[in-house]
């Protein structure tokens, strides 16, 4: 379907897909794309080259080049915006119906509205995601379950806060074209947003806020930091209305906040430690380098180890040297209706969790269930008192160097054959239920997304390359892991009984075994993943 200017919708038509998708939305999505996209891809080949340095034997460093802006003590972001002021607790998860209600419920300070790894990018969850969003924002939202029980909003002034997550720099949008080339998927899910629902939110008192993923550099925050520039323009915003977080949740960005936090400075909310997408970005970044940034098992590594001490300590110092939120990162567990002790025992690990972070200095921090809010909120509440947050807590004694960020061979822990398994298994179920629709996966009592499926298949791509022999056990080889995956099937099977849905575990199986085994890596597994779903 042509949508005039060069503009064409390749996907198919749904119901009310005419109120997101129209003209003038298309317009600012094409008029954003052709002004960016070349950009767009520039960055993403600069990402490739350094990846290549790094392979080579090269490494990380603060950046001579912008030593300026670091030691410069005078700059700072804009002030918290209105419902930014406070958040001590948000609370993430994609933007289907039921969820969007929940999660605005919920208690939070802010939800944050995936479109990225918590959502499996189908065409029909894109365009009924920002349908969700602005029936919120209309209060006509509602839901009724299978079991008849009703879901609807509660007031206004007891909801969360709406920070939107687009795509990441790397993902496409399929479905539209402009000028014959595919848009960018960050450009399509921000254009969408806030050409809808900006003002909707300033009409409430807030305004149009982001959460931007997986940026590698100071050069890509730019980018965005120009992108809202002519996106206010054009709708004739003033300046500054948009405020985005940026997650640093990749080794070369935590090089680069305070750049970041500058280049976004009239737009900056804060930084928030992404600690899931961090691990993946460590393994990739330096996958081919042998035992010294080799990681133990994934649910070994916690926030402890040294490596990630560093750069958690270094995000809450700089960001409130700037005048910037610190934001903690995600607490994965979702409670059990039927396991009390299980419950118990996660549930003390998060509060240990949350009041590592509250003592650190961070200002609020992540959940991504419901139930989890309360305890949250109850841990900063401690730590906060009647404040709304920490930013005067400057963390002046912290000091962190290129070193600290890269100690990852500190890093105490094993690689066991229950880690290995753990591993292929969570890989396969996200996977089937990914392809399937479904981007947030409840699997052994965690909550898990995209950025653990990556951890999972990246650590086995490092074993294999690097000669790692399990604990008391064979070497990890391409033959064991094909085994592995074979028995993990088997047990999957037998677990979900008729619900087991043998077609879309074999196509998991099949895309999970390019993603870990090829010799070639492939850089982030939701693109060959996104290419094999309609």
């Amino acid at each position: 379907m042509a949508a005039g200017e060069g503009i064409e919708i390749i996907g198919p038509a749904g119901d009310r897909f005419e109120e997101i998708l129209t003209p003038d939305a298309l317009h600012l999505v094409g008029m954003l794309q052709r002004e960016f996209g070349r950009k767009r891809a520039e960055l993403l080949a600069a990402r490739a080259a350094r990846q290549q340095e790094l392979s080579a034997g090269g490494t990380l460093d603060f950046l001579p080049e912008t030593r300026r802006i670091r030691e410069d003590p005078l700059w700072r972001v804009a002030k918290p915006a209105p419902g930014l002021v406070d958040r001590r607790v948000e609370i993430t998860g994609p933007t289907e119906r039921k969820m969007t209600i929940n999660a605005l419920n919920s208690g939070a300070n802010v939800w944050l509205a995936d479109f990225e790894d918590a959502n499996t990018p189908l065409w029909e969850n894109m365009i009924t995601g920002q349908l969700n969003l602005c029936d919120a924002l209309d209060r006509t939202i509602d839901f009724t379950s299978e079991e008849g029980k009703d879901y609807r909003l509660r007031p206004d002034d007891e909801l969360a806060t709406i920070v939107v997550r687009p795509r990441g720099w790397h993902l496409d949008e399929k479905h539209v074209l402009v000028d014959g080339e595919r848009v960018s998927g960050s450009l399509f899910d921000f254009a969408l947003y806030f050409f809808h629902c900006a003002q909707r939110q300033l009409d409430k008192g807030k305004g149009p806020y982001f959460y931007l993923p997986k940026m590698e550099s100071h050069l890509e925050a730019r980018l965005w930091n120009d992108v809202f520039g002519v996106a206010q323009a054009a709708l004739g915003l003033p300046g500054g209305t948009i405020r985005a977080t940026v997650l640093i949740e990749t080794i070369p960005a935590a090089f680069e906040m305070d750049e970041i936090l500058h280049e976004l400075r009239d737009h900056s909310s804060g930084l928030n430690a992404g600690r899931w997408d961090y691990l993946f970005s460590i393994i990739k970044k330096f996958r081919s380098r042998g035992r010294e940034f080799v990681l133990p098992e994934r649910n070994s590594v916690t926030m402890t180890a040294p490596f990630m001490r560093a750069y958690t300590e270094l995000l809450v110092k700089t960001c409130h040297g700037r005048g910037a939120h610190a934001m903690g990162g995600m607490a994965a567990f979702i409670p059990s209706r039927r396991d009390p002790e299980v419950n118990a025992t996660a549930m003390a690990k998060v509060r240990d969790d949350k009041a590592r972070e509250s003592a650190d200095g961070f200002d609020g921090s992540w959940v991504a269930h419901p139930d989890l809010v309360p305890l949250c909120k109850e841990v900063f509440d401690a730590a906060l008192g009647a404040r709304p947050n920490q930013l005067d807590r400057l963390r002046e004694e912290v000091s962190v160097t290129a070193q600290d960020l890269l100690a990852v061979a500190k890093t105490p822990g094993q690689i066991t054959e229950a880690g290995l398994r753990n591993n292929v298994s969570v890989a396969l179920q996200y996977l089937a239920s990914w392809l399937g629709g479904n981007g947030a996966v409840a699997i052994f009592n965690l909550m898990e997304d995209a950025a653990t499926a990556e951890i999972s298949r990246s650590q086995i791509w490092q074993w294999v390359h690097n000669d790692i022999t399990l604990d008391g056990g064979p070497p990890v080889t391409r033959g064991l892991v094909e085994q592995i995956i074979a028995e993990e099937l088997g047990k999957i099977s037998a677990a979900y009984g008729g619900a087991f849905d043998a077609a879309r575990f074999e196509q998991a199986a099949a895309l999970f075994t390019e993603v870990a085994l090829a010799d070639d890596y492939a850089e982030f597994l939701t693109l060959p993943a996104y290419e094999r779903m309609p």
